[in-house]
Formats: structure tokens, sequence, C-alpha cells
């Protein structure tokens, strides 16, 4: 450029110099505005990248593992998006995953059981391909339980931002949501065999509530009732004045039930309602007692009766009841004790009546009374089943003495006189004494059975002879089980059991003929066996040679 068109230039039009100026002053603008512009996307950026991360660390602090399915901004169809997946570390860890956070879905899947497999990969697929959620129980191979929850995340103008599967150990839970489960099932079960139960009480059952309005019925009560309420009033008040005494009350009421007047125990018992002091609730029950009434007209009859029966028995009958008090006797008990007449009829206590015989030198010489009289009472409560007992009268008599619980309390007393019979006794225990020692000291061994088979006697020449355990013989064994403790004796026999039957063909054969055994130590026995006159069979055996 020459001098002079510089020179034009410079002295050119001031319009074009404040033109040039402008476009210079704008370009300067612009690339303020831009370098700000560029600062505020660069800090903005910075905050994202900083919220992000923020976000990512907190969802690998997360309890729960994650496995993401992300998907690119400019997403059109699934053919043609690339779709990042991305393991969490508490995934990683949990599943134990050699790849860490870079594991693929295919590989999570191998943590499981291949039908888990397939059904987490089916649920997998149709998030994805439809957004489908999901949550299902699973058991991981290693014994670990979980829970999984597939959701689609989206934006606010549906865009799909990614597919997440949430997995949750609930090992730690998992047996107490089982036992919970089971305590559920039991507690229904229970709840339905109550209800069960309730439904088949042969009798009406219901339930009032705090308001005196009646809730729960079993099907009785409906038989009974139909439409309406049994009883009515007279069944509200008897449960308002348990209420009021905070106890059950009970009351017989008449009903028409199928045409016919009959007679109902009715029993109102209270409650509180929810555990709540301040609520009672009553439960009711209706027992049809119409027959009792006959029965308790049947019994005073059958007692009457049963009570001349005892007043003309020979046998001294007493009945003292739960305060002591004589309320019972017949003639033979006043005849027995040499009573005077009508103090049997004050009724006496049962101290008074021991003092009265002790007096007339009529009860056993006791060293010291005061505690016989002491042990006696306390028979009134320690008596609960028949005991016996004999009294040895100071004038030569024996009683054979009967002590029973009576159903209202007390006790009742019968007395005989065995004197007789225990002189007889007496007596015949002697001859036996005498026998059995006369058949002690006799040569033959001596066997005796009764009518069941069963030993009733046996003498030492018998211990002696077969080296006998008298234990086992005081057990009354049967023959055959007696045989069987000699079978050493005859250890040389080929069949024992042929032996055996036809020593007690021999025994118990009506036949009385004489038999011998060979011992294999070289000793012979001679037995007889001979059926007595009571039935008992009796045998004799004798030791005729020895090896």
């Amino acid at each position: 450029m020459n001098s002079s068109l510089l020179s034009d230039m410079v002295f050119a039009a001031p319009e074009l110099w404040y033109s040039v100026f402008a476009v210079f002053a704008a370009l300067i603008f612009w690339g303020a505005a831009e370098y700000v512009r560029l600062l505020q996307e660069k800090r903005k950026n910075y905050f994202i990248r900083r919220d992000r991360d923020r976000y990512e660390e907190t969802l690998y602090a997360c309890r729960d593992g994650y496995f993401a399915f992300i998907y690119p901004d400019d997403r059109v169809n699934d053919a043609v998006s690339v779709i990042s997946e991305r393991c969490s570390r508490r995934l990683a860890v949990l599943l134990n995953l050699d790849g860490g956070v870079e594991t693929p879905f295919a590989e999570v899947l191998r943590s499981f059981y291949k039908d888990d497999a397939d059904k987490i990969a089916k649920y997998v697929a149709l998030l994805k391909e439809d957004g489908v959620s999901f949550e299902d129980r699973f058991d991981l191979k290693n014994g670990r339980k979980l829970i999984l929850n597939g959701v689609r995340i989206s934006g606010a103008d549906g865009s799909v931002y990614s597919d997440i599967v949430w997995f949750r150990d609930i090992s730690y839970i998992a047996v107490r949501i089982d036992a919970l489960q089971n305590e559920k099932r039991e507690a229904e079960k229970r709840e339905r065999d109550l209800k069960d139960l309730v439904d088949n009480l042969p009798y009406p059952v219901w339930m009032r509530m705090p308001d005196s309005e009646i809730k729960i019925v079993n099907r009785k009560y409906r038989e009974y009732a139909g439409a309406g309420e049994i009883g009515g009033g007279e069944i509200r008040e008897l449960a308002a004045e348990a209420k009021d005494a905070n106890k059950p009350r009970q009351k017989n009421i008449y009903l028409n039930q199928n045409g016919e007047r009959r007679c109902f125990e009715v029993t109102e018992t209270p409650f509180h309602y929810e555990q709540d002091l301040d609520r009672i609730a009553t439960v009711g029950a209706m027992i049809d007692v119409s027959s009792l009434d006959n029965l308790r007209r049947n019994l005073k009859q059958n007692q009457n009766a049963h009570l001349e029966i005892l007043a003309s028995l020979g046998t001294a009958i007493a009945v003292f009841d739960a305060e002591y008090k004589l309320v019972f006797y017949n003639q033979a008990f006043v005849r027995l004790w040499q009573l005077e007449d009508n103090w049997p009829e004050e009724h006496p206590l049962y101290g008074a009546f021991l003092d009265y015989l002790r007096e007339r030198r009529l009860l056993p010489e006791v060293p010291d009374y005061p505690y016989f009289r002491s042990e006696e009472h306390k028979m009134f409560t320690a008596v609960t089943a028949p005991r016996e007992d004999l009294l040895h009268l100071p004038d030569g008599r024996s009683l054979r003495r009967i002590r029973a619980p009576h159903l209202k309390g007390g006790l009742i007393f019968a007395f005989e006189d065995i004197t007789d019979r225990l002189t007889a006794r007496r007596e015949y225990n002697a001859l036996m004494n005498v026998q059995q020692e006369i058949l002690n000291n006799i040569e033959e061994a001596v066997l005796i059975f009764a009518s069941n088979g069963r030993l009733q006697f046996y003498n030492q020449a018998y211990v002696n002879l077969w080296d006998a355990d008298e234990v086992m013989l005081q057990k009354d064994p049967s023959f055959a089980e007696i045989l069987e403790t000699q079978k050493t004796f005859f250890n040389r026999v080929s069949d024992w059991d042929e032996l055996k039957k036809d020593i007690l063909n021999h025994i118990f054969s009506s036949a009385t003929e004489a038999f011998s055994l060979n011992r294999s130590d070289g000793v012979r026995v001679e037995c007889f066996s001979s059926l007595l006159s009571n039935e008992s069979i009796m045998v004799l055996m004798h030791k005729t040679a020895s090896a």
C-alpha cells in the first residue's frame, strides 16, 4: 500500500471509522461473553460431575447392591442403542464376583441356581423391553437369601435413563421372617381350631360385649335362638350382676324348647375386654339340666332308701361330716359301742366320740392318747381312698374298721366284729404251720401247684435236690418256668424241649403214676404227681441213685 492511499484512508470520512470501531468492539464483547459462557458451562459441568460422583458414592455405600443398564441420551430403539452395564461394588462383594464392578450381568446370573437364573433373566428381559417392574425372592448358591427388585428410571419427558435391579440381602432376617410366617400360620390354625371347638360344643355359648350386646355365638346358640336372643332380659340381668360383682353368676331359667318347657343352667363369666380394666365383657353358656331335676328327685329317693338299708344292716355304720360332726348312724353302731340313749342324737364331734369310748374302756390301749386322738383327726383330710385296719379292744373283741371319704366331705366309718373269724384264722394258720414244718422235715421234695398252674408251696428238700433259687420260687412261677431253671441238670439230653414236654404231660395228666428223671450228673429222681381235693396238684420227688 502506497503512502498516498494510506493517507487517503486516514483522512477518509469519519463514518467509516465509526463502523470499523463498532465491529471491533462487537467482536470484543462477543468474545468476552463467550468466555464467560464457557466459564459458566465449565463450572456447571464441574458441579454436575461432582454431584454425579457423590450420588454414585452414595449408591456404592448403600446396603443393597445393584446392577444398572444405562441407556445413551440419544437412544432411539433397543436395536441401535448401545447399553452400558454397571455393577455396584456392594453387589460385587455380596456375590463375590471376580470381575468386580466390570462384571457383566450374565456372570451375575451364575451366582444363582439355574432355575432361578432363568427366572431372573426373564424378569430383566421384560424390564428392559417394556419397563415391567418385578420383585421376587431367590437363594444364592452360597446359601444366602436375596430379594431382587427391578425398576425403570425415567425422566419427566418419558425418556428412559436406566433399568436397575436391586439386590437386597435378607439372610439376616429370613429366619425371623420364616418364623413369623410359621407363627402366623399357627395362630390362624389355632383360631380356626378354636372356632371349630366352640362351634361344636353341644350347648349354646356366646360373648357379650361391654355394651351388653352379643357379638360372638356358636352354632348351637344359633339353633336355639334363630334370629333372636336367648333368654332376653333375664340373662342380660344375670350378665350385669356378673359384671358388677366381677365374678361368675349362675342361674336356672325355664324356656320353651320345641314346645316343651325345659330347665337350663345359665352362667355368665366376666373378663376384661382387650385387657382394658374399664371394659368388662362376659362369656355366657347355657346347659340343658332338665333331666337333673328328675335325677335329683330320684337321688333323694335313693338316698332315703340307702339310709333305710344302712339303718337295718348288722354292720355298724356312722358318718362324720367335714366339721367332724356325727350326721348319721344306725342301730348296729349304737349297740356295738353301747351308746347311751339320745347321746348320738346330739350329733357329737368325733373327738367327743373318742373321749366317750375311752372313758368306758372301749378303745385300744395306747401309751399316748392325745397323740392317738390327734392322728385320728388327721384321717379326715388324709384319707382319699378306703382304708382298713384292726382295733383290738380291752374286752377281747377285734373289730375290722373301714374308713372311706364321703362325697360331701368327712368320713364314713364301718365297724365289723371279726373276733370269731380271727380266732378261726389263727387256728388255721397254726395248723398250716405244723403241716409246713412236717413237709419241710421229710426227705421227699414237695411242690404244690394251685389250680391256675402257679407254684403254691415248696419245701426245703426240693431246694436242696435241685439247688433251686428261692427268690424265683417265691414269685409263684409255673412248672414250665421251674423246669427251665433245671435245664443245666439235663445238658446231655439231645432234645430238651421234647423232654420238657413229656415231664409236663406226666405232671398235669389225670393219671397218677410215677415217672423217673435221669439227670446228667448221674442222679435218678423218682417223681409222683397227685390231684388234691381243692384241684391243686402235688408233686413228690425222691432221689434214688447217684453216680
